[in-house]
Order: structure tokens, then C-alpha cells, then sequence
């Protein structure tokens, strides 16, 4: 193992290891569950298998008429890729409702979390199981960090290390994207162009991965490294 490898791999370690629940005897890794939390936070019933909700959320703002059905209860819909909400990268375009973000919940009871995400304002109930919930609560609570350090808002350009990045884009994203970012095929654009028009969407997924798909997360890894694995996509071609 090189220096550098070995940098990186200690970097994991730390991450990982500051990132616990309290058990009954040991300690539990809780890194894994907030990724799936951060699953659950982008398409919860992709994830959990649910039926594809069919009515506009309740509370959707009437605002809004770009957006309705089940996109309206996807998490992210109303506060962001970024958890920053209205005061991040929805605060203008065909997502914008004027909901805040999440900042506040971060490091909060993940109990008092689950109960807000039950409350009749957010109405979700049952539709999640006990697991479910905790996870996402997970995310919320523990998996924060200010996406406007990695990527510049005016511009849509990542502000990590492109040369880094395809040293990690090569060994981990290629296999299924190719060297080019031009697939899968199925995948409506190509990797270089989902990264140009949406930056928040896709460090949100390189960190946390595909719903239902077998997309690693790199939330291990933490956020430096989801960075500039999106400055080097942003240099892929932008067509087939």
C-alpha cells in the first residue's frame, strides 16, 4: 500500500469510526444506515419495495404546479438534494416551494426526527417499517455536511480534485459506467451530463448510491472524496 492509499484508507477509518449507536454491549457501525437513510431520503418506496404513492403529498405547495404524484413525497423534492431546501440549489427552478431546509435536525434525537416524519404534516404513518425510519433518521441527524464546499452554486462545477477523482472513478465507478460515463445504456444521459446539469443530485448518489440499484456508496469514505469523483465526471463527454 502506498502513502497515498494508505492516507485515504486511515481517513475511512476515522470517518467510520466516529459514527456509532449505543448498544447494549458493543458499539454498531452506523455509517451503513445512514447511506441506506440517504437511499431511503431520495426514493423511500423504490427502496422498501412500497407501492409508488399515486396522490400529491398534502402538504406540496399549491405554489408549485411543475411537480406532482409520487414525486411530491420523495424527501428530497421538498428540501433538497442538499438539505439546504429553499436556501439551496431549489431555491429557484421547477423544484422550488419555499420549504425549508434541514440543517436544523442535524445531530438531533433521531427520535424526535422519526416523529416528525410521522406528524400530520408529513403524514408518512406506516408506510416504513421501525428499520426504515431509523436510518433515515440516521441520515438526517448524523449524515449532514455543507454541500457548498464541495460545489461552487453559481457555476455547477465541483471544487474537488479532478486528477484524484479519476483514480477513483476508474477503479470504482467504471465497471458499471465505463471509462467514458456512457453507461449503462437504459441510463437516460450519460454520466457527464447529469453531472453538468445537476451536481447536488449526483454527489448526492456517489455518496450514497442508487435507490434499488448496486451503485456503491462512498459515504465511508466521506465527502472530500465524493468531490472529486464529481470534478473528474464533470470532464466525461456529455453525449453518446
Amino acid at each position: 500500500m502506498n502513502k497515498k492509499s494508505h492516507s485515504l484508507f486511515v481517513a475511512a477509518i476515522l470517518v467510520a469510526s466516529t459514527l456509532f449507536i449505543p448498544g447494549t454491549s458493543s458499539a454498531e457501525e452506523v455509517v451503513s444506515s445512514i447511506a441506506r437513510g440517504g437511499l431511503l431520503y431520495d426514493k423511500w418506496f423504490k427502496v422498501t419495495g412500497a407501492e409508488k404513492p399515486k396522490d400529491t403529498h398534502k402538504a406540496w405547495p399549491a405554489s408549485n404546479t411543475k411537480k406532482s404524484g409520487d414525486v411530491t413525497w420523495r424527501c428530497k423534492s421538498c428540501h433538497g438534494w442538499d438539505l439546504k431546501g429553499k436556501d439551496g440549489a431549489y431555491s429557484s427552478g421547477s423544484y422550488l416551494t419555499g420549504i425549508k431546509g434541514l440543517e436544523a435536525m442535524a445531530n438531533v434525537d433521531t427520535a424526535k426526527i422519526i416523529a416528525i416524519f410521522k406528524d400530520d404534516t408529513h403524514g408518512y404513518g406506516d408506510m416504513m417499517s421501525a428499520e426504515d425510519y431509523q436510518d433515515l433518521a440516521n441520515f438526517v441527524s448524523l449524515g449532514q455536511y455543507d454541500m457548498s464546499k464541495y460545489i461552487d452554486y453559481a457555476t455547477k462545477t465541483s471544487k474537488g480534485d479532478a486528477a484524484k477523482g479519476e483514480a477513483y472513478y476508474n477503479t470504482v465507478c467504471a465497471k458499471c459506467h465505463g471509462k467514458d460515463g456512457t453507461l449503462p445504456k437504459d441510463m437516460e444521459k450519460t454520466v457527464g451530463a447529469l453531472v453538468n446539469s445537476n451536481p447536488w443530485e449526483i454527489m448526492h448518489k456517489i455518496m450514497e448510491g442508487q435507490p434499488a440499484e448496486d451503485m456503491p456508496a462512498m459515504r465511508a469514505f466521506g465527502p472530500q472524496v465524493s468531490a472529486d469523483i464529481l470534478a473528474y465526471s464533470k470532464t466525461l463527454p456529455t453525449k453518446r
